[in-house]
């Protein structure tokens, strides 16, 4: 009984981790596309505030209207696509619009909360008309009915929620004000830490520590919250310590990790070299938790999120003179990391095969499939006999091909960069583009993405030939590909 009764355990917490994970994710799809306005409107903050670094009062005009309309009104679109396409994705920014004028705090809890709810009831509206509409009023009954349902969401949103998540945004702060004046900031990193290797940094960054981090920057000019999760020491740390200490395969692969993570701002390569040795989860939380502490001794803090969260990114966030203690976190940080990773791993008896790294990566890979929930396959080549959509074989060589992940930036751009370059390889000057799973061509002909995903994907470009790729890292993932166009050229 007492065992039947932890396997429940078990699984229950499985469950609540997946959805947590699925959480997470549909909020980094509509934070993550626009990620660019976060960029545009901090380094219009960096520049040109009373403190920045070339003072512009006509300039400074555009960063109130940036936060607290421009990015939660993205945001809400967003939210209302993903929901219903493009209907959902208007009614969900005329009901943000509704929570966003005159609000005195940026309404980006709300604009996740009003773009979603829009979508989803104009949605349940075309469900439930189906194809009841006489022929010829199609055009006036669709305009009208988004036009109805946004704008009376728009009233509700500015008369009920708006009220409701000022006071949230409020006591947000207020508590965020608390814990980093009594000191207890950096133990946040016992929860950031093991959360991202577990795939919750997107629930945690942006469901938590980025509205806070906006509502402070908007008053203070920039955030500490900025940094508390985006910050690539801790596992810039991990991976030196595999550099040093590490063998064979894994110690050759530690440097290339290294310029992923660290410059491209990917954390996830590392996930794997700590599930090999669990243990060195107690490096990347001693290191977040030194990190935060001299972030909170030295008042750092960046004007904007970074992402990816790459100290490139880190450093074009920061603001004029605000240099020093932001590098000087993220590298204590990293020795931290590195010392107590380097202990353990020099003291370590296991000998690391290119299996152990593998069967990390199948974990990682299985986690992060969990997050969009789904089941991830075992394999990790490209999966070209039975692919999921509709063509089973390419009939000449294609135009374009799409690289599709579930935000369309971190996993996808990398793969598609990779892609591109094994393609020039063989001699194929074939154009690779990287989008949002959601926002497939429908007409695409050839697509690349991950397992957990194929089915979403054969769903909005019914007529794709999908391959799936797991290791989208390695070059050689991609060779039957290669070999299927060169049959083709022949």
């Amino acid at each position: 009984m007492a065992s039947q009764a932890v396997v429940q355990n078990v699984a229950q917490a499985g469950k609540a981790r997946a959805g947590m994970q699925k959480f997470g994710g549909f909020l980094a799809g509509m934070v993550m596309p626009n990620i660019p306005a976060f960029i545009a409107w901090g380094l219009i903050t960096a520049f040109f505030i009373p403190t920045g670094w070339t003072p512009n009062a006509k300039l400074d005009e555009l960063v109130s209207p940036f936060v607290s309309f421009l990015i939660p009104v993205l945001i809400g679109f967003t939210g209302g696509r993903l929901v219903h396409g493009n209907r959902g994705a208007v009614v969900g920014a005329i009901a943000t619009a509704g929570v966003a004028v005159g609000a005195t705090q940026p309404m980006f809890i709300g604009a996740m909360i009003m773009g979603p709810l829009g979508g989803y009831l104009i949605k349940q509206f075309d469900r439930m008309l189906g194809d009841r509409i006489k022929a010829g009023f199609e055009m006036l009954v669709n305009t009208f009915s988004a036009g109805i349902i946004g704008g009376g969401l728009a009233i509700l949103g500015f008369l009920v929620v708006q009220p409701v998540m000022d006071a949230v945004s409020t006591a947000l702060g207020a508590a965020a004000l608390w814990i980093t004046h009594i000191h207890l900031l950096p133990l946040i990193a016992l929860f950031i830490e093991p959360g991202k290797v577990l795939f919750l940094n997107n629930a945690i960054n942006h469901g938590i520590l980025e509205p806070i981090g906006v509502q402070q920057a908007k008053e203070t000019g920039k955030s500490i919250f900025f940094l508390l999760e985006t910050d690539p020491g801790p596992g810039l740390g991990v991976l030196l310590a595999y550099w040093i200490f590490g063998k064979g395969t894994i110690k050759q692969s530690a440097p290339g990790a290294i310029l992923i993570q660290f410059f491209g701002g990917i954390h996830e390569v590392y996930f794997p070299y700590i599930l090999m040795k669990p243990v060195l989860v107690l490096a990347v939380i001693l290191g977040g938790m030194g990190a935060d502490a001299t972030f909170m001794l030295l008042h750092a803090g960046l004007v904007a999120t970074p992402s990816p969260g790459s100290i490139l990114a880190e450093i074009a966030m920061t603001p004029k003179g605000g240099y020093f203690p932001v590098l000087a976190g993220i590298f204590v940080g990293a020795a931290i990391s590195l010392i107590v990773a380097s202990f353990f791993l020099s003291r370590s008896k296991d000998e690391f095969s290119d299996d152990a790294l593998a069967m990390a990566q199948d974990i990682v890979r299985d986690m992060k499939s969990q997050s969009k929930a789904q089941a991830a396959t075992a394999t990790q080549t490209v999966a070209t006999a039975a692919p999921v959509g509709a063509a089973t074989t390419l009939t000449g060589i294609p135009s374009r091909v799409i690289f599709a992940c579930e935000a369309g930036m971190g996993s996808s751009a990398m793969g598609a960069s990779i892609l591109k370059k094994r393609l020039k390889e063989a001699g194929y000057d074939i154009p690779v583009d990287h989008v949002p799973v959601n926002q497939l061509p429908v007409d695409a002909k050839v697509v690349f993405t991950q397992s957990s995903l194929a089915t979403r994907a054969s769903q909005v470009a019914p007529n794709a030939k999908i391959y799936i790729v797991n290791n989208f890292l390695d070059k050689n993932t991609y060779d039957a590909f290669v070999t299927e166009l060169d049959q083709l050229k022949k």
